[in-house]
């Protein structure tokens, strides 16, 4: 059976059309879900291409989040719309059609009211088509979901994913050049002021560079599975104590 025969069984075993992928708890446990716990760019390592390349400075970090935010929660939304018209053949086809139509207008807006983040960011824009983690929520959740929750899936993943961005792009940043938001005017147009920035230049250069993003991203993933471990170890202990009074 190869993957759309059965993505599609699993469609058909599912008659309520709800997908596995979105939370029935809480709305704490479904943000937590987004943004730390299913994180597209920590846990499901989706979308490393632009994560790793652009995220030379915290602002280049904030651009691609937001363009990728706005791209997400609008592709959930209209897919979410069309998933009843949609056939098993052409639904991956439609998917890329309607992202790639957001991208070309998130493109257009860069270009006229960020013309130098446009330039700074360059054909990374662009390849938020090629996004799996985009392509993916539109296929787990919001081909199977109404679209007031389908977009605000998208919005939380792309949260999720748009915060890694920011936090990658600044301590390379900070680590690199000695500065923290130095390019705030690549998103204001004005020059950045003394309090954007912290440190006076110079810097460890290996931080900017490739090697740097990869370190980097590294450091993350492993801070928050230690961080992940240490909250579940009062849960397990918990446990095994009520397993032992038993």
């Amino acid at each position: 059976m190869n993957q759309t025969d059965a993505a599609a069984v699993g469609r058909e075993s599912d008659p309520t059309g709800e997908s596995a992928a979105v939370p029935a708890a809480g709305r704490g446990t479904w943000l937590r879900n987004g943004l730390w716990d299913n994180n597209p760019g920590l846990v499901q390592l989706l979308g490393l291409c632009p994560l790793l390349a652009v995220t030379t400075g915290a602002v280049h970090g904030l651009g691609l989040g937001l363009a990728t935010v706005f791209v997400m929660t609008a592709t959930n939304a209209l897919v979410s719309l069309l998933r009843r018209a949609l056939t098993r053949e052409i639904r991956i086809a439609v998917y890329v059609l309607v992202i790639a139509s957001l991208v070309t207008c998130v493109e257009m807006i860069f270009e006229a009211w960020f013309p130098a983040l446009d330039r700074a960011l360059g054909i990374f824009i662009a390849l938020i088509v090629t996004n799996c983690a985009i392509v993916a929520r539109a296929e787990a959740v919001a081909s199977r979901q109404p679209p007031l929750p389908a977009a605000a899936d998208g919005l939380v993943m792309g949260l999720g994913f748009a915060w890694v961005l920011v936090v990658v792009g600044g301590i390379r940043e900070l680590i690199g050049r000695g500065t923290l938001f130095a390019d705030w005017h690549l998103l204001t147009g004005a020059v950045a002021t003394p309090a954007d920035q912290v440190g006076a230049g110079g810097g460890f250069l290996l931080a900017i560079l490739p090697p740097g993003a990869f370190l980097t991203l590294a450091l993350l993933v492993a801070g928050k599975n230690v961080l992940d471990s240490r909250r579940r170890q009062p849960a397990a202990s918990a446990l095994r104590s009520a397993d032992g009074v038993e």
